[in-house]
């Protein structure tokens, strides 16, 4: 079985970098807010921002999300300001 070699890394690393610090010092263009709340209450949430803010004109999504204890979830909903 023939092995390949392993594609370079370095450029996606340097793109995840950057990203990163362009939303940590808030120099991209997308709105972002931050919600705990229990499990219903997130998935009416996010409900929520896909209707107010479609995602074809505000290009909304979920950026992260995780469980935690308590059947809460810890959520960013990201969109951009204006439906331009």
């Amino acid at each position: 079985m023939e092995s390949f070699p392993r594609p370079p890394l370095a450029g996606l690393a340097r793109q995840l970098n950057d990203g990163r610090q362009r939303r940590a010092v808030g120099e991209d263009s997308f709105v972002r807010e931050t919600y705990t709340l229990p499990r219903d209450a997130a998935r009416s949430k996010a409900r929520e921002w896909f209707d107010r803010y479609p995602k074809a004109a505000y290009w909304t999504s979920v950026e992260s999300w995780r469980l935690l204890p308590g059947d809460e979830v810890e959520f960013t909903m990201r969109r951009l300001p204006s439906a331009d």
